[in-house]
């Protein structure tokens, strides 16, 4: 499972909008239903894995691959990816029932994580070692206002659909337990 989603948050790279700096992408949406459906670790090595197949050089990025992809402005929303997966699965690991409610919860969190890493990682790639001076309020409007409405309403939408699938998941893991294969399936 950690490999599939690792894969769906590739082919989600492109499918995309594109707009100046900060492509518009559906990634986010596998990242919120790692986290969702995976839990904190897996939905946090599928991010892990994704990153390091890009930068090993393999393509999956919505620019390319390559170890200096580092550099890109957009690389912390990669990072944020990671954070936001791991604690959406820490959000729905500690109820025992959750609900639409929660997982929309946990998504939306997921969410300000993604951009707490992102716009501050875009101000300091754009400025230091792009040198395209630019403000804040400049980073701010391509970094987050022009995709945050957009992304809110994916968050809603994965945490919806995270609910209808929880179940389905949580069976599978248990199945694979019973089976003796532990983890390695999830």
């Amino acid at each position: 499972m950690i490999a599939m989603f690792a894969a769906l948050t590739a082919i989600g790279a492109f499918i995309k909008i594109p707009l100046p700096i900060v492509p518009f992408t559906l990634q986010i949406v596998f990242v919120f239903l790692a986290g969702c459906l995976l839990g904190s670790r897996n939905g946090f090595y599928s991010q892990l894995v994704y990153i390091g197949v890009g930068l090993v050089g393999l393509p999956v990025f919505t620019q390319g691959g390559g170890i200096t992809y580092v550099l890109q402005p957009t690389f912390g929303y990669l990072i944020g990816f990671a954070l936001a997966a791991y604690v959406i699965g820490i959000i729905v690991e500690r109820i025992e029932k959750p609900t639409k409610k929660h997982f929309i919860g946990a998504t939306i969190l997921g969410l300000f994580i993604v951009y707490a890493v992102a716009v501050p990682y875009l101000y300091i790639a754009l400025n230091f070692w792009l040198d395209m001076k630019t403000s804040w309020s400049h980073v701010l409007v391509v970094g987050f206002l022009s995709s945050i409405v957009a992304d809110f309403g994916l968050a809603i939408s994965a945490g919806l659909l995270a609910e209808k699938l929880y179940k389905v998941f949580q069976s599978a893991r248990r199945v694979s337990i019973s089976q003796g294969e532990g983890e390695t399936m999830i």
